[in-house]
């Protein structure tokens, strides 16, 4: 696969940012491509390795070192077969994928990695440039109906399969437009909506339909779609915001990271005024939590014009290296600095907020904070410990809670009469994706709890075989370890 000598000639590279001070004057995707000659390099360091542990690194199983051999020697279309063959939304994962493949890349026990995730944007780019992704709508159809509930990365790979084995699938939206997280919880200079239109084009065109602005659960009753359809597939998502149980949590500005995010998506996508979303402009902005979501809502309060962004974190400061305990091919808790944190601020660890202050007419003037640490006993949970006397007020007019998720909303299994584990996600055989009522199922964030972008992916890829199989008896739709799968 690759160059032999590939690995030892080049060295990693990949694609280049625009400058911070430009970039953040808008919400466009800022990055800069990497030419072709040096994308076939970048194919080429791909090393033949004996075992390719970038497989079992990545949740759909993507084919890496065939697609990269391919780009190597130029056959972009033969590349983007193979891409997707296991993975229907590459442009997705490309751009957002956190690429655990990488980490598992066996070029980096020693070395850089290989650049997988930037070689398999380039590929789908180069497929859509070229005409070459095509509605491919099924030849025959079954007198199947399946809903599926949320329009995510889930709802859609399971949408695309059901359809393609026949099956006449309905996608039920409660927004005004479909992607789910991926348009309303993703900045656009992330990845701009286009992205999602053009593919979910696609699908329509396939055959797939959309219902959006549908409240399964209040606009139409779950009794209902049991009544409607065949089968059901819940893809809603873990959408229970995590919350912090402190004084003054119910002040003016205070807010949840993705009713940010979601009211600065919809003003992007104009369908907002500025003055009707949670602005950040001329505001010292503190954001408590340092994953994914914190750090786009520094970039985002960035491009609004905030006076100063903070950012807190609980944990303590990961190293910059793997840490011993988590050796290759195992994913590292490293420190993450991403491009929105170029773009300004100023980041803490270890540090607690004990309480937030307003003002006499409940406005947030700012917060209370404690440095604390970890301590770790063998066969027990970690414990907290508070630092005397490190206790700060801090000056801010808008708190983000970028805090993570619990679970899924309760009304669908109420009203299906579904089973919740104990973390609060709909409880569905690890198996084959059902829950305990016949005929409905559940995958993605809302059967395994808040995860990424490409495991919701993998999961609605799986749920839609074992769906079919339901509704047919047996499925020719493909699971990770089949090795005859169907191309584009």
């Amino acid at each position: 696969m690759g160059k032999t000598t590939g690995f030892l000639e080049y060295k990693r590279e990949v694609e280049g940012y625009k400058t911070p001070k430009s970039r953040i004057k808008n919400y466009k995707e800022f990055t800069i491509a990497l030419d072709e000659p040096k994308l076939k390099e970048q194919g080429a360091r791909c090393m033949g390795c004996g075992i390719p542990f970038c497989h079992s690194g990545c949740p759909l199983g993507n084919l890496i070192p065939d697609f990269n051999d391919n780009v190597y020697k130029g056959k972009w279309k033969e590349a983007a077969e193979i891409l997707h063959k296991t993975n229907n939304f590459p442009e997705f994962t490309g751009r957002l994928c956190p690429a655990p493949c990488e980490e598992a890349c066996v070029l980096g026990i020693n070395e850089d990695p290989v650049t997988i995730e930037n070689i398999e944007k380039n590929i789908v780019e180069t497929a859509f440039k070229e005409g070459w992704i095509k509605a491919n709508p099924p030849k025959i159809r079954t007198d199947k109906t399946v809903a599926i509930i949320g329009s995510g990365p889930a709802g859609l790979a399971a949408a695309q399969q059901l359809n393609r084995a026949g099956h006449t699938v309905t996608v039920y939206e409660r927004d005004a437009k479909v992607g789910g997280l991926l348009r309303y919880g993703i900045p656009d200079f992330k990845m701009e909506k286009h992205i999602i239109d053009r593919r979910v084009k696609v699908l329509e065109e396939e055959g797939v339909s959309f219902k959006t602005n549908t409240y399964v659960g209040i606009d139409i009753l779950a009794t209902q779609l049991q009544e409607d359809y065949d089968a059901v597939l819940l893809c809603g998502g873990a959408t229970v915001r995590r919350k912090i149980p402190i004084p003054g949590a119910d002040l003016k500005g205070v807010h949840q990271a993705m009713d940010f995010l979601k009211a600065n998506n919809e003003y992007v996508d104009g369908l907002k005024t500025f003055e009707g979303i949670i602005s950040a402009k001329g505001k010292n902005v503190i954001v408590i939590g340092g994953g994914d979501t914190g750090s786009d809502c520094i970039g985002t309060s960035n491009r609004h014009g905030a006076k100063s962004v903070t950012n807190f974190e609980i944990l303590s400061k990961p190293t910059e290296g793997r840490p011993a305990h988590q050796p290759w091919p195992y994913w590292p808790m490293k420190l993450k600095t991403t491009s929105s944190h170029q773009e300004g601020v100023e980041r803490f660890f270890s540090i607690s907020t004990k309480e937030f202050l307003g003002d006499k007419d409940g406005n947030l003037k700012g917060l209370k904070t404690v440095e604390v640490e970890w301590i770790f006993k063998e066969g027990e949970r970690p414990q907290l410990k508070e630092l005397p006397n490190t206790e700060k007020e801090w000056e801010c007019d808008l708190v983000l809670l970028a805090l993570g998720f619990k679970g899924s909303e309760n009304t669908l299994a109420e009203q299906f009469g579904l089973e919740m584990d104990f973390r609060t996600n709909i409880k569905a055989s690890t198996s084959d994706y059902a829950t305990n009522v016949n005929g409905i199922f559940a995958a993605g964030d809302m059967r395994r709890g808040q995860s990424l972008i490409v495991w919701a992916i993998s999961e609605g890829r799986q749920a839609a075989h074992h769906v079919d199989a339901y509704l047919m008896g047996e499925s020719n739709l493909p699971l990770k370890d089949d090795s005859d799968l169907p191309r584009i």
